[in-house]
């Protein structure tokens, strides 16, 4: 898990002028929850028919048996492709690259992007704004999605983070989202959703219609599912200059997160001093 520098602390409490609602001021968190699985004694049940052993037994053996699984299966996948587990399977392929850096690296020039799309990385992204959301689900491509829906959740306290741009306007903002809160609560005890007895479908289609009243801006929780195509795509185009500010926030975290977990897939992208992250092979 990692957290984000920002000016508000996560979860923080800022004093309300009413004393009765103060607005929750959130900072957005990434967690990386699941990445590929491998079996590696079924693996090594298919090179056995087609007579690759030699692959599986030299990754295994510069990794201690703890091969990467989100670069082994994508190897595996680009190996399957031209039968190039070892010299003399194929009888086109007279040598094969045994460096796995080198691999990928070839990989990456050649455009040969699809063999990536066998590895993916499940994200929780937690108190990122509905902004954030909005945008984030137009990449459909390679993803997956779950988000908290404010159709079920009713918002009892609305968290919020201020952008930077905002800052000067900090008071008026506190006092803006204060109030919209106040109003959650208020209409939701005004039109009787707490009453003992009331129908689950009736409390929903008012909790719909609260949602209605809240900020685009209050902080929300998705899951996010992507493989490793789709997300040096993305990186790409949400840490750039033009991207939204928390967009740039975020995959700032997720692109320094991946050059850790998958080295050799991320291996060329490089983070320019304007915070952008630019691969040397872009669309694979």
């Amino acid at each position: 898990m990692l957290e984000f520098s920002a000016p508000a602390a996560t979860d923080s409490m800022t004093p309300g002028k009413s004393g009765e609602h103060t607005m929750r001021e959130t900072t957005p968190q990434v967690f990386l929850i699941a990445r590929p699985s491998l079996d590696l004694e079924a693996m090594r049940a298919y090179l056995d028919s087609v007579g690759g052993e030699s692959w599986l037994d030299r990754r295994l053996a510069e990794t201690d048996g703890q091969p990467n699984p989100g670069e082994q299966i994508v190897e595996f996948a680009g190996r399957v492709c031209y039968r190039s587990w070892e010299p003399g399977l194929n009888p086109n392929v007279s040598r094969i690259r045994t460096d796995q850096r080198e691999y990928f690296a070839n990989i990456l020039r050649a455009q040969h992007g699809s063999v990536l799309e066998h590895a993916n990385y499940s994200f929780a992204l937690r108190n990122v704004s509905r902004v954030f959301t909005h945008e984030l689900v137009r990449h459909r491509a390679g993803s997956a999605f779950s988000q908290e829906s404010l159709r079920f959740v009713r918002l009892t306290d609305i968290g919020f983070r201020i952008p930077p741009a905002l800052e000067p306007v900090r008071d008026q903002v506190v006092s803006l989202v204060e109030q919209l809160e106040e109003f959650q609560v208020n209409a939701a005890d005004a039109l009787g959703i707490d009453e003992e007895g009331l129908p689950f479908h009736v409390k929903k289609e008012v909790t719909s219609a609260l949602r209605r009243l809240a900020p685009i801006g209050l902080s929300t929780d998705i899951i996010w599912t992507a493989n490793v195509r789709t997300l040096r795509h993305v990186i790409e185009m949400r840490t750039a200059p033009g991207a939204e500010e928390e967009l740039r926030l975020v995959f700032d975290q997720i692109a320094r997160m991946m050059k850790d977990e998958a080295p050799n897939l991320f291996q060329d992208f490089s983070r320019d001093e304007d915070g952008s992250w630019v691969p040397e092979h872009r669309k694979v």
